[in-house]
């Protein structure tokens, strides 16, 4: 799968749950997309000073983009 084809299945996991983030006042965008299957996101709005932003990322936000691609290993958030 070529790094057009991942991007493009990890924009659509982001767009499943940006909604989600949007209704608390945040967003998300994504940063990159790596070689060596890691993705690096932006949390966004009122996400960025929330107190459970990690548990966001790792519970919501990874768990939604492995949904739509299992070869990703890593997300992170910058």
């Amino acid at each position: 799968m070529t790094t057009i084809e991942l991007t493009k299945k990890i924009e659509k996991a982001l767009e499943e749950i940006r909604p989600f983030l949007q209704n608390d006042g945040g967003d998300i965008e994504l940063v990159s997309v790596e070689e060596n299957k890691t993705v690096t996101v932006r949390l966004l709005g009122n996400c960025v000073s929330c107190s459970v932003n990690q548990m966001t990322l790792k519970s919501g936000v990874e768990m939604t983009i492995k949904k739509y691609a299992p070869e990703i290993e890593n997300v992170y958030n910058v």
